[in-house]
């Protein structure tokens, strides 16, 4: 009954929702100067055309990233992300995406060692600083990132893409495994959002219980 429950595609669309709806479609915004996409996943094989060496989420990324940098003057987009299982990291191959779309490799900046979004959002502070910037990742995955980005004292401005849920969906649809697959990755995307929660507050409690033993040792 659980499976069949989980394979209910109104019920993933439900799940979905409350994450991707925590922040709207990034407006341009002039003063802003630097565009962070971060990384996702790809294959190289070579017999495939760039455009579908890289995951739909990817692509979509990426594109996001092109339109906001035509839309802002003199911008310049952030690729990172490392190689993974292949020879070839991310960051290249989502600037080599970006390069046949028309951006000028003047105006990318690529780095190809961050393993995970934190270690993507620290590159980035050494760029931008504690000025805003464009953040761009999947809908999904925004708000666990917007809340990496911040805890390091940044300002990122939030540009959700590869949206999955499906404001017209049907309650009639029947269980699929499409969507029991889907489920399972929010799921994924779930858990992380709360653990990085979690260990946000176990890092505040430990740094409020330091200052108070800090404190009283100093008064004695």
């Amino acid at each position: 009954m659980s499976l069949l429950f989980f394979s209910y595609p109104p019920f993933a669309n439900f799940l979905v929702s409350g994450l991707e709806n925590q922040y709207p479609k990034c407006e341009y915004r002039d003063e802003i100067k630097y565009i962070h996409v971060l990384g996702n996943g790809h294959t190289t094989d070579k017999s495939q055309p760039i455009s579908s060496q890289i995951t739909n989420d990817g692509t979509k990324r990426v594109l996001e990233g092109v339109i906001l940098h035509r839309n802002i003057p003199d911008s310049k987009i952030i690729f990172t992300g490392f190689a993974g299982r292949t020879d070839t990291p991310n960051a290249i191959m989502n600037a080599k995406l970006a390069f046949a779309l028309g951006v000028d490799e003047n105006s990318t900046i690529v780095n190809p060692q961050p393993e995970d979004t934190r270690e993507e959002a620290k590159f980035t502070k050494t760029v931008v600083g504690e000025k805003p910037f464009v953040l761009v990742t999947s809908a999904s995955h925004m708000p666990r990132a917007m809340m990496l980005f911040e805890s390091l004292g940044m300002h990122p401005v939030a540009a959700p893409t590869a949206f999955y849920k499906d404001d017209d969906i049907s309650w009639l649809k029947a269980p699929s495994a499409h969507a029991f697959l889907f489920q399972h990755l929010q799921c994924m995307s779930m858990s992380a959002f709360f653990m990085q929660r979690l260990k946000q507050f176990f890092h505040k409690l430990y740094v409020v219980r330091f200052l108070e033993v800090d404190k009283v040792e100093k008064l004695t």
